[in-house]
């Protein structure tokens, strides 16, 4: 096996071993592999030896690999252990994760995980399931440390040290008033470099920043991003401390939600290569039907200069140029406004300024291409007037473009839309449209039949 990789023999290896219920030699084989690794088994193996490899796999199978499997294989895996075998592996992971994992199940598969578990451990995880989804409480985690601003450096060592879990990972501490809400953090350099007979108010930093619990998730990573956090603490409507969120779990998020933009700009849906069939028929057909009946608008438009794409074949050849340099342009707006939408850099209060932007490097992009157009049509098929056409027209659909790829997410977020999905739709149907109507349009106008 290479480093990272699992080879095409090994997981053949594994299979064969599967296949005739060789227990111990799939465990041989995996007792190896680091978990990561072996998430990757699994989503390597076919779907129907998945279950009967984490059957055969017992122990191995624990919290760490299964907090690394894809979102798809892991129904797969989990669908073959019993309830008590996922209680088992939930109250190993991370609160957040043990959510994640227990938020995807049925609900009679919910009810009956949540009945195997520890009391205690049940009613965290219920606590944070009545969130909302993509919550900053379903991203939290309940394992912190928190204490008050009267207790010494020397007390709070020594209530870290004989009070916590050592498996417990924590950065900071966070100090809390009587009535549990948050007045400041202490980093662990501060506590082990200050002198113990010190008060913990006065070497901690009462500056933070306080994540509501119902925020979504992609707004609590735009946080950390901003203010470079290791970790925030979550507070409740009454503003007590109820758990914490690390830059461990947001790095996940941000990766989550960039590929999850880029793939709904093409409206590929989750574009999990584990996703069933028919999940994916259904989410990329849903898009290509609604380019086909865009794509009939533009058809009609060219239907309706018919007469004169006949009179002049070059406008048959020329057209679709025109059209696809918009949607081009267009496509490069959409993308960069999706992402300043996605990101918080575009609001209410620069949305004008970015519009006039926007329109200028229309102008600069159309007028470089338009002057290129005419002189190589002007060149090709030796009629100026032709090329000005051309020209005029590009430079239209250049700047049309710039607008829709801007207005068009714009307008779907106002919409409380999301502008990732629908905004490629509807600016290839703008610039298509626009693209031949122009060109084929002025064409008509100056009558095309005298072009020569």
């Amino acid at each position: 096996m290479q480093e990272g990789q699992l080879s095409r023999v090994f997981v053949a290896d594994v299979t064969a071993a599967v296949d005739s219920s060789d227990v111990d030699s799939v465990r041989a084989l995996v007792a190896p592999l680091h978990p990561a690794d072996v998430a990757d088994l699994f989503a390597a193996i076919a779907n129907d030896r998945r279950g009967p490899l984490a059957s055969a796999l017992g122990e191995l199978l624990n919290a760490d690999v299964v907090a690394e499997l894809d979102d798809y294989v892991r129904d797969d895996v989990l669908g073959a252990l019993s309830p008590g075998e996922v209680a088992e592996v939930v109250t190993q992971l991370d609160t957040d994760d043990a959510v994640a994992i227990i938020g995807d199940l049925e609900a009679d598969e919910q009810r009956e995980v949540l009945r195997a578990l520890a009391p205690e451990d049940r009613a965290d995880i219920e606590a944070a399931l009545n969130y909302p989804e993509e919550s900053a409480g379903r991203l939290m985690q309940r394992d912190l440390v928190a204490v008050p601003e009267t207790m010494s450096v020397g007390e709070v060592i020594e209530a870290v040290r004989t009070t916590i879990d050592p498996a417990t990972d924590f950065w900071e501490i966070f100090v809390i008033d009587a009535a549990r809400r948050p007045t400041g953090t202490m980093r662990l350099s501060w506590l082990l470099t200050a002198p113990p007979d010190i008060s913990v108010g006065d070497v901690m930093k009462r500056e933070q920043t306080l994540i509501p619990v119902a925020m979504d998730q992609e707004e609590v990573a735009l946080l950390f991003q901003k203010y470079a956090l290791i970790s925030a603490a979550v507070v409740d409507d009454a503003g007590k401390l109820v758990g914490v969120i690390t830059v461990d779990d947001v790095v996940h998020i941000i990766q989550a939600e960039a590929g999850e933009d880029v793939l709904k700009l093409s409206g590929a849906g989750d574009g999990d290569i584990n996703e069933p069939v028919f999940t994916t028929y259904r989410t990329r057909s849903r898009w290509l039907v609604a380019n086909l009946v865009t794509g009939l608008v533009s058809a009609s438009i060219i239907g309706a200069f018919s007469s004169s794409i006949q009179a002049l074949v070059a406008l048959a050849a020329l057209s679709p140029i025109v059209a696809s340099v918009g949607g081009n342009a267009g496509n490069q707006t959409m993308a960069v406004t999706v992402r300043a939408l996605a990101t918080n850099q575009l609001t209410t209060s620069n949305t004008r300024r970015t519009v006039w932007r926007e329109i200028r490097v229309a102008l600069l992009n159309g007028l470089t291409l338009a002057v290129l157009m005419a002189i190589g049509v002007t060149l090709v098929f030796g009629n100026a007037t032709l090329g000005l056409v051309i020209a005029v027209a590009m430079q239209f659909n250049i700047l049309i473009a710039g607008l829709a790829g801007v207005m068009v997410p714009l307008t779907l977020d106002r919409l409380e839309a999301d502008p990732a999905v629908a905004s490629s739709v509807f600016v290839t149907m703008i610039t298509d449209s626009m693209g031949f109507f122009a060109f084929l349009g002025l064409a008509t106008l100056v009558g095309v039949q005298y072009l020569g």
